[in-house]
């Protein structure tokens, strides 16, 4: 085993995080290849160095984190801004090793147990990584807490007291039968027990949401389960591999197994399979499964079929959505928010800018409390951190732009009343060199030139009526912008061809180093709702909605010649926005 080098890298909140490298023995002179180990809660990295050696697997250079709150790297024990702040270190701590080490995603196979394998399993979904190959390990989808309704205990002690925290119950001699493993744990001072409530939470929600969505995930994928697990629930585990999405997929139950799988008395016979797992992955092609025509088949397209399918009359589902309905028309009457829903359609621009707004109105104090309630819907929740997000990397893209000396002619093809647009594009001191918004509505259209008028951008923006979906129009834009946005849009219209028709106008506008701005919507908890209670802009027809997973999305993005580079999703995994870079055709 070769010596571990220490280092550290800047995380996405600038944080300085631990992790240990392993440089690999030898090459076979191709591309690098690495593998990624993540660490047990409460653990770090140099639990998991013992792997380097067993695995064998020479040509691999291998690298290991502290997370965020654990071993060496900063933070108070066992907390973070949030679980999915975890997610995100990940994503740059893959991105840092292809910067600093140059190792292509493509070329990682990430191995990660326990809580660390929620938190791989999260970050395949959300982000859609080309990853080589996934390993779980005993991953903690449900912790078996033992207290009876401590969980709901738990988010009313939050809710009543802020972030705590609390120690973890397992005992050492609960992990292992290896009585090495059980001592060093017991004597290893970065061991800590606490854990808070809001990465604990936050686990469990992720976990619960990544279980029933596993079909999102494509990466070939190796489940290991232990039988005798005192820590976690094996249910959930198999749900996942039941559903996962993966056309190379295996599980294998280790019967005798405590939860510490891999520091295991008898661990030969879970590394072992992990090893030839790895090698064929690597001995093949990438696989990735083609998701671009999954508008006509696969889970999402059986989703939204099943949505848009009327509940039979006068069922007891039926009379239980028509009275929902009917509570929105009478709420239409107090909140003003619902009713602008109710007369232009849930999905509108004038509904978006009235959630951007966030102000409640209504007819007296019951129609602002109506109207506020609506407002902190999850789903329009949501929708404002995706206008942060949305600004967030707008500005990216400008400083980028600015720093490779080209121009910030900006485009937003679907504007709506293009509030978020001018927000983010005219002011600052990167402000764009010029602004086009286009819409396909009038009414939007008439909405988004006033709101130039009182944002004072006139010089810099124009407001046109156009379609997202014209190929040709959209190639002939003039100036060629060299920052293209489309929000909100795509998640509207299930057929992929409308979307790829759309993308490949922007490609012919778009000059290579430009750069692309485009959302995305994997995953939401009220799908039955909006479908069988909501209406559209488009004549009032139900609103029904076909999720594209982020793996669709990037990949129907990539076959009209833009690259993703960075990405940000929200802690309730509904709205994706994403930066790509336009590259040489």
């Amino acid at each position: 085993m070769s010596e571990a080098q220490e280092h550290y890298f800047a995380s996405f909140d600038g944080v300085e995080l631990f992790y240990r490298h392993w440089p690999a023995g030898k090459s076979d002179g191709g591309p690098r290849k690495a593998l990624v180990l993540l660490h047990r809660g409460h653990e770090h990295s140099g639990r998991v160095q013992h792997l380097v050696a067993e695995l064998g697997l020479d040509g691999f250079d291998v690298f290991a984190w502290d997370a965020r709150g654990n071993g060496r790297s900063p933070g108070e024990r066992g907390d973070a801004p949030g679980f999915e702040a975890l997610v995100r270190d990940l994503d740059r701590f893959i991105a840092h090793i292809h910067a600093r080490h140059q190792v292509a995603v493509e070329d990682i196979a990430l191995i990660a147990q326990s809580v660390g394998a929620v938190v791989a399993a999260t970050w395949v979904h959300d982000y859609a990584p080309r990853l080589r190959a996934l390993v779980l390990a005993s991953p903690a989808f449900k912790v078996k807490l033992y207290v009876p309704l401590a969980r709901p205990g738990l988010k009313l002690m939050q809710k009543l007291r802020g972030n705590f925290f609390v120690n973890s119950y397992v005992k050492p001699q609960w992990l292992s039968h290896d009585p090495e493993r059980i001592e060093s744990y017991r004597t290893d001072p970065l061991i800590a027990r606490p854990i808070s409530v809001r990465v604990l939470l936050g686990l469990y929600e992720a976990a619960d949401r990544i279980v029933a969505d596993a079909q999102a995930i494509t990466v070939p994928t190796q489940l290991l389960v232990s039988g005798a697990d005192f820590v976690v629930h094996r249910g959930p585990q198999d749900r996942f591999y039941e559903r996962l999405g993966s056309r190379i997929k295996e599980r294998h139950l280790l019967a005798d197994f405590y939860h510490d799988t891999l520091g295991e008395k008898g661990r030969a016979a879970a590394v072992n399979r992990i090893r030839a797992f790895v090698q064929a992955r690597f001995a093949e092609p990438l696989q990735r499964a083609d998701l671009l025509d999954a508008h006509r088949h696969g889970p999402s397209f059986e989703e939204s079929e099943k949505l848009s399918w009327p509940p039979q009359r006068w069922s007891l589902a039926d009379l239980r959505w028509r009275f929902v309905r009917a509570s929105l028309r009478f709420g239409g009457k107090l909140s003003q928010g619902i009713k602008l829903g109710l007369d232009t359609g849930f999905d509108s621009g004038s509904s978006l800018d009235y959630v951007y707004r966030n102000e409640a109105r209504g007819s007296g104090p019951l129609g602002r409390m109506v109207d506020r309630n609506y407002l902190e819907a999850i789903g329009w929740r949501g929708i404002r951190v995706r206008r942060t997000h949305l600004h967030e990397l707008l500005r990216e893209a400008m400083r980028r732009l600015r720093a490779d000396g080209m121009a910030v002619d900006a485009v937003d093809i679907a504007a709506g009343h293009g509030r978020y647009a001018l927000e983010a594009l005219a002011g600052g001191a990167e402000r764009a060199d010029s602004i086009r918004l286009r819409d396909y509505s009038e009414l939007n259209v008439d909405k988004g030139r006033a709101l130039i008028e009182e944002l004072g951008a006139s010089a810099l923006a124009r407001f046109d009526q156009g379609d997202a979906f014209d190929r040709n129009a959209l190639a002939a834009l003039d100036p060629k912008p060299t920052l293209a946005v489309v929000s909100g849009l795509y998640e509207l219209f299930p057929d992929n061809a409308l979307v790829r028709r759309s993308l490949d106008g922007l490609a012919a506008a778009v000059p290579p180093g430009g750069f692309l701005v485009y959302t995305g919507q994997p995953w939401h908890p009220q799908l039955e709702f909006i479908a069988r209670a909501l209406t559209s802009h488009r004549g009032g027809e139900a609103w029904v909605m076909r999720r594209r997973s982020q793996q669709e999305m990037d990949d129907l993005v990539r076959a009209a010649g833009f690259v993703k580079i960075d990405q940000r999703i929200d802690a309730w995994g509904i709205f994706t926005v994403s930066l790509a870079q336009r590259v040489q055709p």
